[in-house]
């Protein structure tokens, strides 16, 4: 039986405004919002939170969590608990597992692995490949997050560069079409000159260099263009230039756009000054650039150029990025400082509390049709997360949650803690501890 909490005294922050009330939470679902003293109902569990901030659960629709097949990197009971840690209560997973998520069949695997695992509501893309556009368009857009498009490399046949088959699924898919944007030929030409220049010693500062501006923006132009031909629903994944920016449409409602935009928490925090001190734990596809970057990525967020931040959680193990730049994979884990991260950027000025849920949990809630997640409403499922915004504490190994033991933050000092973290209800996460007797439910999309 699902238990009954009444969350009093918070700053609720939702729908562009913040105010001091309280939440009522029955069935798994929110079934009062109020404002002022109420009485607290005798069979509730009270929880206390003046002073702590009340905020919808995060939709991260970018990660990684390496299951199927990669699984000693982390797997979707290890990274959902990460997740739950750090406040996010779903999440979409990308099909770049072994195998590929290229059939229904191993698509629907996925979910069946999930339900068994998960701590947190989960949904999975559909992959593409040059040749599986049959399979592609059975995609059910009302059980599935939408399907994915490498246009540049990644793990086995999943490297999208076939004409014929990008123009059938841009036209006739029903589906959100989300891409990763990089050309690979401009990729493979800078690769070239660096090796003639270093031979296998390339320093991974010129990571930049060889996943150039110029990769990304030919890529991120040539799916903006096909979408706007076939008037298809493009969602355009990890973000990281200036230029960029320009292919993206400012209207203030997120809901009425067709093509949409997301930047990772890595790209708004790091520049690549970093790689100086960080190294290959910033190695990301597309590669972390400039400060000219970051600083233009921020003002997208802020004029609505930029919808949605996310993270592309990938984790590799602690050996993994010890190789050198040729062998060393890109990608890191993300999932459970997200958050406070972003909430750093509020503690410093660059952001307000309303925009960060905007970004974190309403927009992926409308961009891709989320059945009743992502804001704090009567009748909404209760994925709701409490926030101590004075509360310090400092990313080290022995917090960490991830299975690879790492983070790009380690040393860093948050502002922000996440307290507890409802999921469908139950309380998954408090004060440091997981109830791991906590399942997240499959995502189901309304359009």
């Amino acid at each position: 039986m699902l238990h009954k909490y009444f969350i009093s005294g918070a700053t609720i922050v939702n729908e562009g405004k913040s105010f001091v009330g309280n939440v009522l939470i029955e069935n798994g679902l929110i079934t009062d919002i109020s404002s002022g003293n109420t009485i607290i109902p005798q069979d509730a569990e009270h929880i206390e939170a003046k002073g702590k901030y009340l905020l919808p659960g995060v939709i991260d629709d970018q990660v990684h969590f390496r299951d199927p097949g990669l699984t000693h990197k982390g797997d979707i009971y290890t990274e959902s608990r990460a997740a739950v840690a750090g406040g996010v209560t779903s999440f979409m997973d990308m099909p770049n597992t072994v195998p590929n998520t290229l059939t229904q069949e191993l698509l629907e695997e996925k979910y069946l692995a999930a339900a068994d695992k998960s701590m947190a509501n989960y949904s999975f893309y559909m992959g593409v490949s040059n040749d599986n556009a049959e399979e592609v368009l059975k995609t059910d857009p009302s059980k599935v997050c939408g399907v994915k498009i490498f246009l540049g490399a990644s793990t086995g046949n999943m490297l999208v560069d076939n004409q014929a088959t990008l123009e059938n699924i841009f036209k006739n898919c029903k589906s959100l079409i989300a891409v990763h944007c990089e050309d690979e030929p401009t990729i493979r030409e800078n690769l070239n000159h660096y090796k003639q220049k270093y031979g296998d010693n390339i320093p991974v500062e010129l990571h930049p260099a060889i996943r150039s501006h110029e990769a990304c923006l030919k890529s991120s132009t040539f799916a903006v263009n096909l979408a706007m031909k076939y008037n298809t629903r493009l969602h355009v994944l990890h973000l990281s230039t200036a230029e960029e920016m320009e292919l993206f449409s400012a209207e203030p409602s997120t809901a009425e756009k067709r093509i949409t935009a997301e930047v990772c928490v890595h790209h708004l925090w790091f520049s690549e000054e970093d790689y100086k001190t960080i190294g290959n734990n910033i190695k990301w596809n597309p590669a972390i650039k400039s400060g000219k970057d970051r600083s233009a990525l921020m003002r997208a967020l802020h004029d609505n150029r930029i919808d949605i931040v996310a993270t592309d959680h990938a984790p590799h193990t602690k050996d993994e990025k010890q190789n050198p730049y040729l062998s060393c994979p890109s990608g890191g884990p993300l999932v459970q400082h997200s958050l406070t991260a972003m909430l750093e950027k509020v503690h410093n000025g660059e952001l307000s509390m309303e925009l960060v849920v905007e970004k974190m949990c309403h927009a992926p809630a409308l961009i891709f049709g989320v059945e009743r997640r992502g804001f704090i409403r009567k009748g909404y499922y209760a994925d709701l997360v409490l926030i101590d915004r004075n509360s310090p504490w400092r990313v080290a190994k022995e917090n960490i949650l991830y299975k690879c033991g790492w983070s790009p933050f380690e040393g860093v000092t948050f502002h922000s803690k996440v307290t507890h973290t409802f999921v469908n209800g139950h309380l998954a996460w408090k004060n440091g501890k997981l109830d791991d007797s906590v399942k997240g439910s499959r995502l189901s999309f309304i359009h």
